[in-house]
């Protein structure tokens, strides 16, 4: 059987690249795309701030010491998803075998696209080539025969890098690389293996598998193995999305029904536009919040039919929040998500199962139509104006339904 040709195709600092991409000034600059406030964090950071030490997942505090002149830009999630699902498309022109590791990054398995677009690297420079001339961003690639030695590869040349690992090649390319690049070698299994004078990949290798099993168990047999490149796993490609959702940390607690509820709404909001754009709807709205202590509450309510408007996301997610203690807490975190979806053709199928015959539809029904198409607009306005475009003015969960579209309906309502 010949070996398997997989790509690991990884987004250079996507965040940041987006932002640059959007605000051309910023070239050059060290750019952090971060959470302001004391409990902030790196989401990315452009390579020119990764000079001074900053990285992602790092409180922005520490990155601003490490380099003061940093440009501080909020994440932008609605951007960032939309450019992934442009770049995702470019892969599955290549391959139907795409397993998506994050929004940024993906393992592509190439071995029956030989015959279309060459061998793996000529496959992977067009790859390269797409995703430069459709996005303006560019992407790090590594290839193998081994999925997990991929990985390893597409970080050996960042950014805008290519490394293939031909097969035969794998012990050459990683016996010097250190321990801790290792897939599954975590800081205290690194810090064992080095006490043990294992300190790359080789001298891993070179060890008795005993020896591993003694000290780590079944860990180390699979240390011992991905050492000598072995790695059956195939790329699994992953076709359904589970859940939209879309949550906030604050730098500061929020207190206060009126106050969560208005933050509840900006959530709704984004995640229904995340929702139309995708053609999905949703029957199960779920409420994520977290007090200042830590406490963790979940809850979940099924709607009678599934949505993608805003509205009746938000007054799902206020409808939750009667279940929890609000009085006298203080919350870092809320979160509204939407879940068990339909595809709006299902839906429309099971509702003329109903209407059949030539019946009129409902009034339920004509004005569940007039809220899709109007959350439809609203959506496209603020894909093209940005997230504050006709953003939702009203935060009463009780308030009559077309007064929840937002800013210009608000103000038709009172100057008709």
């Amino acid at each position: 059987m010949p070996p398997r040709s997989i790509l690991h195709v990884d987004m250079d600092a996507f965040f940041a690249s987006v932002e640059v991409r959007e605000k051309p000034s910023l070239r050059g600059l060290p750019v952090l795309v971060a959470g302001a406030g004391k409990r902030g964090v790196v989401s990315a950071a452009s390579y020119e701030a990764r000079v001074f030490g900053c990285r992602s997942a790092q409180p922005t505090a520490v990155a601003l010491r490490l380099c003061p002149r940093a440009v501080v830009i909020s994440p932008r999630h609605g951007i960032y998803e939309e450019v992934s699902e442009q770049v995702f498309a470019i892969f599955e022109r290549f391959t139907p075998l795409v397993e998506p590791l994050s929004i940024d990054e993906a393992f592509l398995d190439v071995t029956g696209s030989e015959r279309l677009f060459g061998p793996p690297r000529a496959v992977a420079e067009a790859i390269r080539a797409a995703v430069s001339a459709e996005t303006r961003l560019t992407c790090s690639v590594g290839i193998s025969a081994v999925k997990f030695i991929a990985k390893i590869a597409s970080g050996r040349n960042k950014p805008d890098g290519l490394t293939e690992v031909p097969p035969g090649g794998e012990h050459v390319f990683l016996d010097p690389l250190p321990i801790g690049e290792l897939w599954g070698v975590g800081p205290k299994a690194k810090e064992a293996l080095e006490s043990r004078g294992i300190a790359t990949i080789g001298d891993l290798r070179r060890r008795d598998a005993r020896d591993l099993m003694r000290w780590f168990g079944e860990s180390g047999l699979h240390f011992h193995q991905l050492a000598h490149a072995i790695d059956e796993r195939a790329v699994e490609p992953v076709h359904e999305r589970k859940s939209i959702s879309h949550e906030d940390t604050y730098a500061d607690d929020i207190a206060g029904r009126d106050v969560i509820e208005r933050h509840l709404l900006d959530q709704a909001t984004r995640v229904a536009d995340r929702l139309t754009r995708k053609g999905l709807r949703g029957r199960k709205v779920h409420l994520k919040i977290r007090d200042g202590r830590f406490v963790t509450e979940s809850r979940q309510t099924t709607l009678p039919r599934a949505t993608a408007q805003a509205r009746e996301i938000y007054r799902a997610a206020c409808g939750l929040l009667d279940s929890v203690v609000l009085d006298g807490r203080g919350f870092r975190l809320t979160g509204v998500g939407v879940s068990d979806f339909v595809e709006p053709a299902e839906e429309e199928a099971q509702l003329d199962l109903f209407g059949a015959g030539g019946m009129k539809p409902t009034k339920e029904e004509t004005h569940h139509q007039r809220g899709d198409a109007l959350q439809g607009v609203l959506t496209a306005v603020r894909e093209r104006f940005g997230a504050k475009g006709l953003y939702p003015a009203d935060t009463d969960p009780h308030a009559p339904a077309d007064t929840l579209g937002g800013k210009a309906l608000a103000k038709k309502k009172a100057d008709p």
